[in-house]
Parts: C-alpha cells; structure tokens; sequence
C-alpha cells in the first residue's frame, strides 16, 4: 500500500516537473528570440532603457507600494472588498496610462480627441462607489443577521 502510495507520488512530481521544464525551456527560447529580435532593430537602446526604467518604477514604487497597503489592510477583518477595489482601480490606471501619458500637440485633433483624465477619475468614482455601496450593504447585513442571533 505504501510503495503504491509512493509511486504515485514520484509519478506526479515527475510529470510537474517534465511540465514545468519544457514549459521554462519554451520561455527562455521565446527570450532568446525576443532578444534576437530587438537586436535586429534601430532602436533597441532606446528599448533596454524603457525596460530598465520600467523594473527601477516597479521596484523603486509599485512595489513599496502595494507593500504598504496590503500592511494596512492586514488588521481588517473583512479585507477582500478594499483589495478588490484597489486591484480594479489599479488595473483601470494601467489601462489608462498610455492615453495618460500620450505626447500633448498632436498633428491630427482626431487622434485621442477624449478627456481621458476626466474619464479615468470618473471611473475610479464609480468603483469606489459601489465599493461603498457593497461595503455598506454587507454592513447592513451584519447588523440585521447579529440582531436575529441576539434575539434582537
């Protein structure tokens, strides 16, 4: 029974890792010829660059960032809510950044012709607000559900 036992545990960790090495050799090829790739082009300095300063944001303030909050959030006792709230808002900010961050005079006024700012801080309201509102219904539910267990 136990031998048994043992071989189907071999034969499991055997398969994770046959998987788990031709799915890292498929990412280092797919590496390799990204690297090939960019070297054939012009600006591929201009490219090491922006990935640099892209791993400098990441770690210098998305990161410390994301830390912190999830340190906040950690005495919560119901902290699902403000996470998902925040990675949603996180993620509309990720969207919205290269419209965000576009070159201002353009030669063509039809090109991104939207108030993007405004709507980035419409939509951030809106999840905000049914963050409340879920927030609060929950709340509300608390309360009525502790009354009938009290015998309120």
């Amino acid at each position: 029974m136990r031998t048994a036992l043992m071989a189907k545990t071999r034969t499991a960790l055997m398969r994770t890792l046959s998987t788990r090495s031709a799915l890292g050799a498929a990412g280092l090829a797919m590496m390799v010829l990204g690297g090939v790739l960019l070297w054939g082009q012009a600006t591929h300095w201009d490219v090491l660059i922006w990935l640099a300063g892209a791993v400098v944001l990441h770690d210098g303030l998305i990161a410390p960032l994301v830390l912190g909050v999830g340190l906040l959030l950690g005495g919560l006792k119901n902290r699902g809510l403000p996470r998902g709230a925040l990675l949603t808002a996180g993620c509309l900010v990720l969207i919205a950044l290269p419209l965000l961050l576009r070159p201002l005079p353009t030669a063509n006024s039809s090109v991104l012709p939207l108030n993007y700012v405004r709507g980035l801080l419409i939509c951030l309201a809106a999840v905000a607000a049914l963050a409340g509102m879920i927030g609060a219904v929950r709340w509300g539910r608390g309360k009525v559900n502790n009354r009938k267990f009290n015998g309120g």
